[in-house]
């Protein structure tokens, strides 16, 4: 039995006030039987991601428009107000755990910079070209980074996200696999993870490969297989080549803006560009390693110099031609990340008129899409296409 809109918005206007009061209460029911997780929690459907509600709406770093992103926190309120798949961004640390953070520069992430004794681990780096000063995970052992507290990113835009700084530590991923798979014990449902390798050339050449000890724990928690409840992301597609070799996961490559280079091609001194990679030959060539593609909204709708949406490019038609599902990155609430069409007013840190912006996503035939208001993605994906999910999923 499906849910109908009605419906739908009254449960996801309760998780509206569960998110804005800081209470993450919703509890869900029982999933249909063809959903149900494995003892692990991973969970293996005979369709995979391919029996996902559509579209997709994917938990940007959790609920990162409300809590400190990639905290258990930010994860669990995005399972709370029903986010369909929840994404982590993983780096390694110096004694080679693996830990959720956007970046290896942890300065605007943590409280590390009130840490006295870590004082001398501020450094300058060079990371895929760029250089960066801050502190770097990777000069850090596990139990020295747990005894950092996490902190909100962007405060100027995101204010009240700031009470919040200090509640939760820095988590590994396998804190958030075992999280994963009570949450989907607890719901009798599989908890869907998104899962991106950050810098694997930078950290392979520390000796710091990330894939390996990524395709273990998967392994480890059943989450291995062309079914499981997990998708791999990278901007680097050699990282994506790599872990096709160690699981049978689904994997997406992550596309930046048109004229950049993924790092590991230019390290290679492989000539293409992000440009090259979304023509249909471009796309046939990622068809041959993975399932997806995760590309910037900016190759679909271009925004002209003012910010404005222009005429949608064929990158959805040519990459469903090869098979290739899409999730593009990254819709928010707020006017600053909002294209100037849905803006309102000159806040930065205002909402605009985001339900509109998300139609506007969905009418192109994407498949899914990151957003850091999974409760405001999940409204517009049931007003777009009512019906999408089962009863208390």
């Amino acid at each position: 039995m499906t849910q109908g809109g009605a419906a739908r918005r009254a449960v996801l206007g309760a998780a509206v006030l569960a998110a804005g009061t800081g209470f993450a209460g919703l509890a869900a029911g029982p999933a249909s039987a063809s959903a149900r997780a494995t003892d692990t929690g991973g969970g293996h459907d005979e369709g995979g991601f391919r029996d996902l509600p559509h579209p997709t709406v994917i938990g940007h770093r959790g609920a990162s428009g409300y809590r400190p992103e990639h905290t258990l926190g930010s994860y669990q309120l995005a399972l709370d107000l029903g986010a369909d798949v929840i994404e982590q961004d993983l780096v390694p640390t110096k004694d080679g755990h693996l830990v959720c953070r956007h970046e290896n520069d942890i300065g605007g992430t943590t409280d590390v910079a009130e840490h006295p004794e870590f004082a001398g681990r501020r450094t300058t780096k060079s990371v895929d070209g760029v250089s960066v000063t801050g502190w770097f995970t990777e000069d850090f052992t596990l139990a020295e980074l747990k005894t950092l507290r996490a902190k909100e990113r962007i405060p100027a835009i995101r204010q009240r996200n700031t009470l919040y700084d200090g509640q939760w530590a820095v988590p590994t991923f396998e804190e958030v696999l075992r999280w994963a798979n009570r949450e989907g014990r607890r719901r009798d449902k599989q908890v869907w993870l998104h899962v991106e390798t950050k810098h694997p050339s930078y950290f392979r050449a520390l000796g710091l490969g990330l894939e390996e000890p990524l395709a273990r724990l998967l392994r480890r928690h059943g989450r291995d297989r062309h079914d499981s409840a997990v998708f791999l992301q990278s901007f680097e597609p050699s990282s994506i080549q790599r872990l096709s070799r160690l699981v049978s996961a689904p994997r997406v490559v992550l596309l930046s803006a048109a004229g950049t280079r993924p790092w590991d091609f230019e390290e290679a001194h492989d000539p293409r560009t992000v440009a090259d990679l979304v023509k249909p030959e471009g796309l046939k060539w990622i068809a041959g390693f993975a399932q997806g593609i995760g590309p910037t909204m900016d190759l679909i709708l271009p925004r002209d110099a003012a910010g404005r949406l222009g005429a949608p490019t064929t990158l959805v038609k040519d990459a469903h031609a090869q098979g290739l599902q899409l999730h593009p990155y990254t819709a928010r609430n707020e006017n600053s990340f909002l294209p100037a069409d849905f803006r309102k007013g000159t806040d930065p840190a205002a909402y605009g008129d985001a339900f509109a912006a998300f139609r506007t996503y969905f009418d192109q035939g994407i498949d899914g899409i990151f957003t850091d208001n999974p409760d405001t993605g999940l409204l517009a994906a049931e007003a777009f296409h009512p019906g999408r999910r089962p009863v208390n999923r």
